[in-house]
């Protein structure tokens, strides 16, 4: 068992060795990519900021729209009202003369109905004289 702790050790070493050398070397920086980099990301962030701004921009449009949008719906709904009650006002107005014009017709009939019973009346009354006489 020494052995195989051994070898499991001098690899452990072995691997940290590797490790630590690999982590050592490092990139040797380029100006030049360095500069383009450096200016990729100012117009990056310039660009950011830009659409930032369009977005409140946006954002503030499209609360105005909303508003004018509230304003247009709620007098629609005021015009709606008023139709409302304008219609209900006619449909009262034309079913009052209908109403009038029946409620007289009705009236009249009732009239006409007393009359013709009273006629009937008269007609039995006559009827049953002649009937009685010999």
């Amino acid at each position: 068992m020494d052995k195989s702790i051994r070898k499991a050790f001098v690899l452990v070493i072995g691997i940290a060795v590797v490790l630590i050398a690999g982590c050592a070397e490092q990139e040797q920086s380029n100006p030049k990519k360095d500069r383009t980099i450096a200016a990729e990301n100012i117009a990056l962030r310039k660009k950011v900021e830009l659409l930032r701004k369009e977005i409140q921009d946006l954002k503030k449009q499209h609360e105005e729209e909303m508003k004018e949008q509230e304003k247009e719906l709620a007098k629609c709904m005021e015009d709606k009202e008023v139709l409302k009650e304008k219609s209900q006002r006619n449909v009262r107005e034309q079913v009052k003369g209908v109403l009038d014009a029946v409620l007289r017709d009705n009236a009249a009939l009732r009239e006409e109905n007393k009359k013709l019973k009273a006629q009937i009346e008269e007609l039995k009354t006559e009827l049953q004289q002649v009937s009685e006489e010999p």
